[in-house]
């Protein structure tokens, strides 16, 4: 496993969110984080980025404990994280917004190298690369957001949310590149309220609520599951 989530306690100052949460994630999948809103999924990706430090347990990436470390140093071990609704800077252009995400390599060829990839996956970022970020379409920033991310070549990308506030051909296009990012062998756990979309690229899943894991399962068992259709599917697709 590229990343061990043992019973994970964690939430803000007094008010406790995540109660003894444990995840595992595969190196090269991708794994499914689904529930209703306040199970604490967010809260997870925070925890394991560096957001907030938890309470009790243990986190470890590649073999390494990295419980508590704060994101830049994360960031260094080789996670990336891209949080819910819009996150790029706005007054900065598409290209600087892709110098941001790879700030900490100081090699102008693996730069360069990198930012090839970005633009083969989307070319749209190339049209755009002098055009001020909060000018682009919800579905770029999108793009943009995730270039970012790809931008240090990370082992393991933490996405919250990727079809928040998008139309549903631009939810569409999210997840076709996220599938594509998947088959470049990048590791993906996804924090996700459109639980059809992101079961259909996942490998895995865990269902959150109340801050505790209810069950989980392989995509395939749980789109099947007449447990998570009456529980979650259709009170999901209704918010």
């Amino acid at each position: 496993m590229i990343l061990e989530v043992n019973d994970v306690v964690s939430g803000y100052g007094r008010l406790e969110i995540l109660h003894g949460v444990s995840v595992s994630v595969p190196e090269t999948k991708t794994v499914a984080l689904i529930g209703p809103n306040g199970a604490g999924k967010s809260t997870l990706l925070k925890t394991i980025f560096g957001y907030i430090k938890p309470k009790r347990g243990s986190i470890t990436f590649n073999g390494e404990d990295i419980t508590g470390l704060k994101p830049n140093k994360i960031l260094r071990k080789g996670i990336t994280y891209v949080p819910q609704g819009r996150s790029v800077f706005p007054y900065m252009t598409v290209l600087e917004n892709l110098r941001m995400g790879a700030y900490i390599n100081k090699d102008s060829s693996q730069f360069k190298e990198a930012l090839n990839e970005v633009i083969r996956m989307f070319p749209i970022l190339k049209e755009r690369k002098n055009q001020m970020a909060g000018t682009l379409s919800g579905g770029e920033q999108r793009m943009l957001e995730l270039g970012r991310a790809l931008m240090l070549r990370p082992k393991l990308i933490l996405l919250d949310e990727p079809s928040l506030g998008l139309a549903p051909k631009l939810v569409d296009d999210t997840y076709r590149t996220i599938n594509e990012i998947g088959d470049m062998g990048v590791t993906l756990l996804i924090v996700e309220q459109n639980v059809r979309k992101v079961l259909i690229v996942a490998d895995y899943a865990y269902v959150l609520d109340l801050g505790k894991k209810a069950f989980e399962g392989t995509s395939e068992h749980l789109l099947s599951s007449d447990r998570l259709k009456s529980l979650y599917l259709g009170g999901l697709e209704r918010r």
